[in-house]
């Protein structure tokens, strides 16, 4: 018998699909090109903090191992605010007060769309863009207006377009803007310092929140323009998120500078979601930001670095020429796109690159399960519509050797299919 409660559940549950990440994540094969897994961790670097905070628990363990501030602790805050000043340049008039510490950023992408969106208002990004800020659009009843994107990320002018087609189809003006302008995920693409000014001054003149998604900050193998929160002095549009995933370990902790009119509103809603973040994780990564991190990053960043080398030599010699990919300068991916929009890369993984021991995540999983998108010349609103003929592939996690031979063999096979 089924219980009756299980035909009458929340309704998302019946149109949101689970992550294919996640899904993905479940299947194992050889040649593993999925989920955006850091490869390169500071295990010896963790051990030496492990030491140091036994040392602390001993003196503080009451404090270390308990319940903290929902905001969370001063003490990584101060470590993170003078970091984010002296290598970000970003101004942050509170100090401390306008930092707040999440359980992953993810959780502070849900917690900003959760306090922000009503039924059916507009939230700008990329197409495609990551899935893991799209679908929670659509579950909290927003809607998705997506726009053409290039090599070298979100485009402007179009954004400018879709502000102008919203107010005019929707008599609504849009109310976020979501951009990952450093190598961003899904395709590796980074903004140009005259796209990153231009995309302050539509939010400005708008009037509308711009997050700043800079989860691949510091994954970057050579100098990139800075931040867009650097142009934001009074801290009024932009929302910047920063996760220590990438550049630590996964410790599942995010740390963000808000807009202060933002912050009792957040902190209020991530109360409900987890409480407070565990503060042993957050004494760990202090230590960690304190001491370790330069050091940590200038090997972590060789390690990527041929990685992605090798994964666009591979791409170049054996996959289709009338291709294209992306040319990422850092991150953990590379966005591959077959010339036929026939080409269904779902199905082609499932029936052919599974069998063959080789996984990625097929492009439609970054595309809006529902919504409206931009023209690709900027003139028009039409309804979603999802492109299957891309893929990402992440170099992150998976050694040279790894890399040479699994790319190599899906590139064979998708030589089959042209």
């Amino acid at each position: 018998m089924v219980p009756p409660y299980y035909d009458n559940l929340a309704e998302w549950t019946n149109f949101v699909p689970e992550s294919e990440i996640r899904r993905l994540l479940l299947t194992q094969v050889k040649y593993y090109f999925g989920g955006g897994k850091p490869g390169s961790l500071p295990i010896e670097t963790f051990k030496k903090i492990m030491y140091q905070l036994a040392d602390e628990l001993d003196e503080d363990g009451i404090n270390i191992l308990n319940y903290g501030p929902t905001s969370g602790i001063s003490s990584l805050k101060k470590v993170l605010f003078d970091r984010m000043k002296r290598v970000d340049g970003i101004n942050i008039p509170n100090g401390l007060d306008d930092i707040l510490i999440s359980t992953g950023s993810q959780q502070m992408l849900y917690g900003l769309l959760d306090i922000l969106l009503r039924p059916h208002d507009i939230v700008i990004m990329a197409r495609p863009s990551y899935l893991g800020f799209v679908v929670p659009v659509t579950k909290l009843g927003g809607d998705v207006l997506t726009v053409p994107s290039d090599m070298d990320g979100l485009i402007p002018e179009h954004v400018e377009s879709a502000v102008t087609l919203s107010e005019k189809k929707f008599n609504r003006t849009p109310k976020a803007i979501y951009v990952v302008p450093d190598s961003d995920n899904p395709k590796g693409t980074t903004l140009p310092e005259k796209r990153r000014k231009q995309l302050y001054e539509i939010a400005v003149q708008h009037e509308i929140l711009l997050i700043e998604d800079a989860a691949y900050r510091e994954i970057q193998f050579s100098k990139i323009p800075p931040p867009i929160k650097q142009y934001d002095k009074e801290n009024e549009w932009v929302a910047y998120l920063r996760t220590s995933s990438k550049e630590a370990a996964v410790l599942r902790l995010g740390y963000s500078v808000l807009p202060p009119q933002m912050m009792d509103p957040m902190i209020k809603d991530k109360g409900y979601l987890d409480l407070c973040t565990p503060t042993l994780n957050q004494k760990i990564l202090e230590i960690y930001y304190s001491r370790f991190i330069d050091e940590v990053l200038g090997y972590n960043l060789k390690v990527y670095e041929e990685r992605c080398d090798i994964m666009r030599k591979v791409i170049d010699e054996y996959f289709p020429t009338n291709g294209m990919r992306t040319n990422p300068t850092g991150g953990f991916f590379f966005w591959y796109q077959m010339k036929s929009e026939a080409f269904d890369s779902a199905k082609f993984m499932e029936e052919v690159a599974i069998p063959n021991d080789v996984l990625y995540v097929p492009g439609q999983a970054f595309y809006p399960i529902k919504g409206y998108s931009v023209s690709s010349d900027g003139s028009k609103m039409q309804g979603n519509r999802i492109k299957t003929n891309g893929m990402r592939l992440s170099f992150s996690f998976t050694t040279p050797d790894i890399i040479t031979e699994g790319m190599e063999r899906l590139g064979k096979l998708l030589q089959k299919t042209v």
